[in-house]
């Protein structure tokens, strides 16, 4: 299947492109600079442009790109973080428009924190209502809505609400080793907030069948089996790291004062299910965060 993909100079979008590439997939891929490469094209967003070379005989679209949202909210960056993801899909639907394209599929990353950033014990399941509207929930909601709209032009859209990415490439869990190894490993503000996580390997999987199973259809949350708290989290890094574990919590105060807004997201924390997905017949290799974490740190 020939294949469009955005964001795949990311964390995710690197380990997928290539298990794509590996199981027979042709995939074309959207960068800002031009490369010269003859499956890379160029593309802005800011300024309403893909080279149209790109839709040539494309099947499916994998939209992955996105503004970190591990930096500080500012105003600014609240827009960009927004038009990375929506104004980008809302792009990418008009050159399809454009072309004439209709797809198989068209599969989006999207937020765990589509319910809201908040700490409770319910579990969420794709049906739950959003609990809190701050703005990370209204974020996702339109990052979703921007999907969704494929619909006219596509077979299938699913939307992967994905937790934190364990990784030893990049993302959360490079600077929380860095700590860890350092003997700093410690709960942050009450610790007892949940944290949804996913390994990167079963997330990729997760695109696959996205990709190549036609049952898949609609919203999933990407998150493991085993949901720990954030106590539980850090210690579990230390053990296995072979380090210290500082029972002493990081005041919620100083993240605040370091981080601003964006702290919410290490503060609070819910649980969400993943049974939708495996209804589907897919199978985590890092069910829980001890598999995970010997992974990641024996590599």
């Amino acid at each position: 299947m020939k294949i469009l993909v955005t964001g795949a100079t990311g964390l995710i979008g690197k380990y997928l492109v290539r298990k794509l590439k590996e199981i027979g997939h042709e995939i074309v891929i959207l960068t800002r600079k031009k490369t010269g490469k003859p499956n890379e094209f160029q593309w802005n967003p800011d300024q309403n442009f893909i080279e149209d070379a790109a839709f040539e005989n494309i099947e499916a679209i994998i939209h992955l790109a996105g503004a970190t949202i591990a930096k500080r909210w500012t105003k600014e960056y609240k827009k960009e973080l927004y038009s990375s993801r929506i104004n980008a899909a809302n792009l990418l639907k008009s050159y399809c428009e454009k072309h004439q394209i209709k797809l198989k599929s068209f599969i989006s990353a999207s937020g765990i924190n589509y319910y809201g950033t908040y700490t409770s014990d319910e579990i969420l399941t794709e049906n739950s209502p959003i609990k809190k509207l701050d703005f990370l929930a209204e974020l996702s909601v339109d990052w979703e809505k921007s999907a969704y709209q494929f619909s006219e032009i596509s077979e299938r859209v699913v939307c992967l609400r994905t937790a934190m990415v364990l990784a030893k490439e990049g993302g959360s869990f490079v600077p929380l080793k860095k700590l860890t190894d350092f003997n700093l490993a410690s709960p942050v503000g009450t610790g007892k907030q949940w944290m949804n996580w996913i390994h990167i390997e079963d997330l990729a999987n997760m695109y696959v069948e996205a990709i190549e199973n036609p049952q898949y259809n609609g919203s999933y949350n990407a998150v493991a089996d085993e949901t720990v708290t954030n106590e539980t989290f850090m210690k579990s890094m230390a053990q296995k790291s072979n380090k210290f574990f500082l029972p002493i919590p990081v005041p919620a105060f100083m993240m605040k004062l370091i981080m601003g807004e964006m702290s919410s997201i290490i503060l609070e924390g819910s649980r969400a299910s993943n049974e939708k997905i495996k209804s589907t017949g897919f199978t985590f290799k890092y069910p829980n965060l001890n598999h995970a974490l010997e992974d990641l740190i024996n590599q």
